[in-house]
């Protein structure tokens, strides 16, 4: 998959997502909707997994952890910011999500967890933090980001 066709797969998903409340609510509907196993999250996993081989996502390297923002915010993505990150049993740096933040957990191994949580989507309302962390593995998160925001914690 290229970045242009990436793209146009996360589009018609955005276009889903805009407007909608970054909470529970959407976080159920995402997994039921377009959870493992669906058409969606298969064509953005495998597109992430691309992406990666490929060396167009996750292109920097940094404590342990490969990331890379794909995509700016921008219209046809409704606002989204599209980061991906390469985890491997490590908690990343502390942030907070000013908007709120919708994770893609695609694991590479079996058991991999992203925040406890297997393959599909996580929800984090906006003013949420966390560490993020992926444990028994290997994965792959895809970040959307509501205009793009996220705020890093100072380290101590």
């Amino acid at each position: 998959m290229s970045p242009e066709e990436f793209r146009t797969h996360l589009a018609g998903l955005t276009a889903e997502l805009a407007g909608r409340p970054l909470d529970a609510t959407l976080d159920a509907w995402l997994n039921q909707a377009h959870g493992a196993g669906s058409d969606t999250y298969q064509r953005l996993a495998d597109g992430c997994k691309d992406g990666v081989a490929a060396g167009w996502l996750c292109d920097r390297e940094g404590g342990g952890i490969r990331y890379g923002r794909i995509f700016k915010p921008a219209d046809d993505l409704h606002g989204f910011s599209v980061d991906v990150v390469d985890m491997a049993d490590i908690a990343g740096p502390h942030h907070v999500h000013p908007n709120g933040e919708i994770d893609l957990v695609v694991p590479l191994t079996p058991d991999a967890r992203f925040d406890g949580r297997p393959a599909g989507w996580l929800v984090c309302p906006p003013g949420s933090a966390h560490r993020p962390t992926v444990s028994h593995g290997r994965a792959l998160v895809l970040y959307l980001l509501p205009q793009g925001r996220i705020e890093f914690s100072p380290q101590a």
